[in-house]
């Protein structure tokens, strides 16, 4: 007999989900050569994901929950990787 398992959502935490928002509204970006998370700097690409926060939050969070998930997440990342030199020096 054939069984399914549950699925399990893709993303499990809020901050996950964040990450995520942020990403596909292009408010942030990966490192190429280190992998870490940047923070493009784009303010039209942060209200977007603000938006999503506001609009489409995860089941059983608030609003004001997402939005706020969304401006830690920015809060914790920096707009260069921590392992690339300075540009002023390459």
């Amino acid at each position: 007999m054939l069984m399914f398992k549950e699925m399990r959502p893709a993303v499990r935490t809020l901050r996950g989900w964040a990450i995520s928002v942020l990403n596909n509204a292009g408010a942030i970006r990966e490192c190429e050569e280190h992998g870490w998370t940047q923070d493009r700097g784009d303010p039209h690409a942060r209200e977007r994901a603000f938006g999503v926060a506001r609009q489409e939050p995860p089941a059983g969070v608030s609003p004001e929950a997402a939005a706020a998930a969304i401006a830690e997440v920015l809060d914790s990342i920096g707009d260069t990787c921590p392992e690339c030199p300075p540009e002023d020096l390459v």
